[in-house]
C-alpha cells in the first residue's frame, strides 16, 4: 500500500498472476528429460507412487498457504511476507535472504538447460565450448531481465506463449506416433544398474516444487485472498494429473527400461512431431527462469519495504510504481555472477534445500496457528492443523533424505542468517504468533507440572527477588542473576508504596526496569506490586505471586537494620517460612568486583537440611561470570584441637565423595562468641554463607525480632552476607548426597 492507502501493483487475476507462473515451473526441464529415466529406474508401479508422494507434499503447502492467504491480506514478498508476519521478522529474514539468492542463481540453472538444448541442436558440445555457452547464457540472460524489467504485466503475457508452447508439445506427445517400444541400445552401450526408490524421489521431487512462482507475485494480485488458493491448488492438480498419466503413456511405448535409464530424450523419439518437443524444452527453461525474474526481485523489495535491507532497493518504477527495477538490476547481476562462474552443481543441492525450508516453515506456520487457536485465525479456506504440520514434516523429511549434509548445512546458514537479524533488533510493525505459541508451549508445561511434585534430582532456585530499586540494591540482582543464571526462573520484584496508582504507570516501570536490567545482562522477569507500604507488599508478593507449580520456591530479599521494622521483618521471614519458601537474606553491602583471590565460604552449624541448600546455592553461584574464578571453603568449628584433625578428614572425605569444588577448613574456638570466631576466620572472604534459625512453631514474633536483632548486631562489620534458610519440603541433604549425621 502507499501513502494514500492506494494499492500499489499491477492487481493481476488468479490465472494470470497465479496459475500461469506456477503450472509452467512444474511443468519443467525434468519433465522432458527426466520422467523417462524415472520409470527406467523404478517401474511404473513406484514411478506413480513418486509423483503421489512428491504431490502430496506440495498439495499440503498449497494448502497451508490457502489458509493463511484467506486469513490475512498477503503483501509483496510471497514466502517471505508470510513467514515474516507468522513467525517473526527473523525468521522470514532467515527464509527470505536465503531464498532471494536461491531463486536468483535458479535462474542461471534454468538458462543453461536451455544453452545446452540449444548447442546440442547445433551440434557443439557445451562442455568444451564453454566460452560459447556462457555467451549465449548470458545473452539469453540480458533478454530476459530486460523483459523483466519493462514491465511484469508484458513478461507475463509473453508467458501464455510460453503455456501455448508446453501444451501442443504435451499434445504431440500424447499423439506420438512413432514405434520407440522395438528400439534397442544404441551400440556399444551400456545402461548402468536401476537406482532405488529414494535416490530417484530425490531427482524427481523438484519437479513438483513450483507453486513459489505465484506467490512470489503475491503483491501484485487483485485479490491474493482468493488468487492463491483458487491458482495454487489448481497448477498443483493440473500437474498431478499430466504426471500420472505421462509415466503410464511412456510405459506403454517403451518396454525397455535399460533404454529409458540411457535415453534422456525418449519423449522427442515418442512424440508425433519431435520439433514441439525441442520448443517445449526451450519454453519450459526460459519459463521458469522469467519466473525466477519476476519473483526474486519482488522478494527483495519486500526485504527493503520492511527495512531490512536499505529501502531504495525496493523503489517501484513503471505502472503504479510496481516495477522494482532497482532489485531486478541486483538479482541480474546475481545470475550473470552465476551463469559466468560456469559449473554450478556444488552448490545446487544447497539452492534446493532453501525451497524446501520455506515450504516446511509455510506449513509449520499454518499448522501452529490452527494449533494456538487464536481469534484472530479465522481462514476462509479451513484446513486442520494436523494436516499442515503433517506437510512440514514431510519437507524436512524429504530434505534429510535428498542430502542430509546439504540439509544441515542449509540449516545453519539460515540459522546464522536469524541470528544476525537478532542482534540487529529489528523493530517489526506488525504482530506474530510467537507470543501465542510460547503461551502455548507453557500452558502444556503448566499443566503437566501441576502433575507432578519437584524432587532432589530436578531441583533448582526459582527466585523471587525483593530488590526494590535496582540501581540502589544491585548487589541484590546481581546475587539473585548469578545463582539462576540460564538454569532457572529469577523475578525482580519491586513495591511501589503509593496509594494512588494506575496500570499504565506500573506498566511503564516494568519497562524501564526491564529495559535496564536487559543493558546489564540479566535475564529476568520484572514485577511492580503497588501497595500500601513496602512490608506489606513485600508480604502480598510471597503469599500470591506465581501460576500454579510456577512459583518461586526461594525469596532473595536484603537486610534492615531500621529497628522500627524489626518486627515487621521478622513476621515477613516467619511468613517466608510458613510458605514453605525458602529464605535468602542478603546483608546490604555492596558487593565488590572479585579477583581470582577472592574465596566463598561456607560455614557449617550442623543443620544438615540447611548446609544441603547452602552447598548447593554455592555449587550454583560459581557457575557465574562473576564468581567462577573464586574459590569455596567449607568451614566449620571445633572447641577442641583433638576434634580438629577428625574435623577435617570427615569435611575432606565428604567433599571428595560429592564431588564438590571446595576445600576444607576447621577453626578451633578460641572465642566467646561464633560470629566473633567467623568474624576473624573469614575477614578476607569475596563472600559468606551461613544458615539461619528457623523460627520455633510457637514462637511469637517479638521473640524472633530478638533473635534477628542479636543476628545483626553479631554481624556487624562482616563481609558481605548471604543468610540462608531452607523452608521446603525438598530434602537439600540429597542434592549433595548429605546423609544425615
Amino acid at each position: 500500500m502507499n501513502g494514500t492507502g492506494k494499492k500499489q501493483g499491477y492487481s493481476f487475476g488468479t490465472f494470470k498472476g497465479v496459475f500461469t507462473p506456477s503450472v509452467l515451473t512444474i511443468f519443467g526441464v525434468i519433465m522432458y528429460l527426466r520422467f523417462g529415466w524415472v520409470v527406467g529406474n523404478v517401474g511404473i508401479a513406484q514411478t506413480l507412487l513418486i509423483v503421489t508422494l512428491a504431490t502430496s507434499i506440495t498439495f499440503l503447502t498449497g494448502l497451508s498457504i490457502s489458509a493463511m492467504a484467506t486469513n490475512m491480506k498477503v503483501g509483496t514478498g510471497g514466502a517471505y511476507y508470510i513467514i515474516s508476519r507468522s513467525l517473526g521478522i527473523e525468521a522470514g529474514v532467515a527464509i527470505g535472504i536465503p531464498l532471494f539468492f536461491a531463486r536468483s542463481f535458479g535462474v542461471a540453472f534454468y538458462i543453461a538447460g536451455f544453452t545446452e538444448a540449444v548447442m546440442s541442436m547445433m551440434g557443439y558440445d557445451p562442455v568444451a565450448q564453454a566460452m560459447t555457452a556462457k555467451m549465449i547464457s548470458a545473452g539469453t540472460l540480458v533478454a530476459l531481465t530486460a523483459l523483466a524489467y519493462i514491465s511484469a504485466d508484458l513478461a507475463l503475457k509473453v508467458q501464455f506463449f510460453i503455456m501455448a508452447t508446453i501444451l501442443a508439445s504435451l499434445v504431440s506427445f500424447f499423439l506420438g506416433a512413432g514405434d520407440p517400444g522395438t528400439l534397442g541400445l544404441p551400440p556399444g552401450t551400456v545402461a548402468p544398474p536401476a537406482l532405488e526408490f529414494w535416490p530417484v524421489f530425490a531427482v524427481f521431487f523438484p519437479a513438483v516444487t513450483g507453486i513459489e512462482a505465484g506467490l512470489g507475485m503475491s503483491g501484485d494480485l487483485k485479490d491474493p485472498a482468493k488468487s492463491l488458493p483458487r491458482g495454487t491448488l489448481a497448477a498443483i492438480t493440473v500437474g498431478y494429473v499430466v504426471y500420472m498419466v505421462l509415466p503410464i503413456f511412456i510405459a506403454s511405448n517403451v518396454k525397455n527400461l535399460d533404454l529409458l535409464r540411457v535415453d534422456y530424450n525418449i519423449m522427442q523419439s515418442i512424440a508425433r512431431w519431435s520439433w514441439l518437443i525441442v520448443a517445449g524444452i526451450f519454453a519450459a527453461s526460459l519459463s521458469s527462469a522469467l519466473g525466477s525474474l519476476l519473483g526474486a526481485p519482488r522478494m527483495l523489495q519486500a526485504l527493503a519495504n520492511d527495512r531490512v535491507i536499505p529501502p531504495f532497493i525496493g523503489r517501484g518504477f513503471g505502472k503504479d510504481k510496481a516495477d522494482p527495477r532497482i532489485a531486478t538490476a541486483i538479482a541480474f547481476a546475481v545470475a550473470l555472477a552465476a551463469v559466468l562462474l560456469g559449473d554450478l552443481n556444488a552448490i545446487a543441492p544447497v539452492l534446493s534445500m532453501f525451497f524446501l525450508l520455506s515450504y516446511g516453515l509455510l506449513n509449520l506456520s499454518a499448522g501452529l496457528e490452527g494449533l494456538i487457536e487464536s481469534p484472530s485465525w479465522r481462514p476462509k479456506f479451513k484446513v486442520h492443523c494436523g494436516l499442515s504440520l503433517l506437510g512440514s514434516a514431510g519437507c524436512f523429511a524429504v530434505m534429510l533424505m535428498i542430502d542430509a549434509g546439504q540439509t544441515i548445512l542449509a540449516i545453519l546458514i539460515t540459522a546464522l542468517v536469524f541470528y544476525l537479524v537478532k542482534r540487529r533488533r529489528l523493530n517489526a510493525h506488525w504482530s506474530d504468533m510467537r507470543y501465542g505459541i510460547l503461551t502455548l508451549l507453557v500452558r502444556f508445561a503448566v499443566h503437566r507440572l501441576n502433575k507432578l511434585k519437584p524432587d532432589e534430582r530436578t531441583w533448582r532456585p526459582n527466585i523471587l527477588a525483593l530488590s526494590g530499586s535496582p540501581k540502589s540494591r544491585w548487589h541484590l540482582i546481581e546475587m539473585a542473576s548469578s545463582l539462576t543464571r540460564h538454569s532457572s526462573a529469577l523475578t525482580v520484584a519491586s513495591v511501589l508504596p503509593v496509594e494512588d496508582w494506575s496500570a499504565e504507570k506500573v506498566h511503564s516501570m516494568e519497562d524501564s526496569m526491564r529495559e535496564y536490567l536487559e543493558k546489564r545482562e540479566v535475564d529476568a522477569m520484572v514485577k511492580i506490586f503497588p501497595a500500601s507500604d513496602t512490608l506489606n507488599g513485600a508480604s502480598a508478593l510471597v503469599r500470591a505471586y506465581g501460576y500454579g507449580p510456577l512459583t518461586p520456591n526461594t525469596i532473595l530479599l536484603g537486610d534492615t537494620e531500621n529497628r522500627e521494622n524489626f518486627t515487621e521483618f521478622a513476621e515477613l521471614i516467619k511468613l517466608v517460612y510458613r510458605t514453605q519458601r525458602n529464605l535468602i537474606m542478603v546483608r546490604d553491602s555492596e558487593l565488590e568486583t572479585l579477583s581470582e583471590d577472592d574465596e566463598i565460604h561456607v560455614w557449617w552449624g550442623g543443620d544438615s537440611n540447611n548446609i544441603g541448600l547452602i552447598l548447593t546455592l554455592a555449587y550454583q553461584i560459581q557457575k557465574s561470570p562473576i564468581w567462577n574464578q573464586s574459590k569455596l571453603i567449607l568451614k566449620t568449628i571445633v572447641k577442641t584441637e583433638d576434634e580438629q584433625a577428625a574435623a577435617i578428614e570427615r569435611l575432606e572425605h565428604f567433599i571428595e565423595e560429592q564431588r564438590i569444588p571446595a576445600k576444607a577448613a576447621v577453626t578451633i574456638k578460641d572465642q566467646p562468641s561464633y560470629y566473633d570466631m567467623i568474624r576473624i576466620a573469614s575477614a578476607n572472604a569475596g563472600l559468606v554463607f551461613m544458615g539461619m534459625r528457623p523460627p520455633k512453631e510457637d514462637e511469637s514474633t517479638e521473640l524472633y525480632s530478638h533473635y534477628y536483632e542479636n543476628m545483626m548486631q553479631a554481624t556487624e562489620g562482616m563481609p558481605p552476607l548471604a543468610f540462608v534458610l531452607a523452608a521446603e519440603p525438598i530434602a537439600f541433604q540429597q542434592i549433595i548426597g548429605l546423609s544425615d549425621r
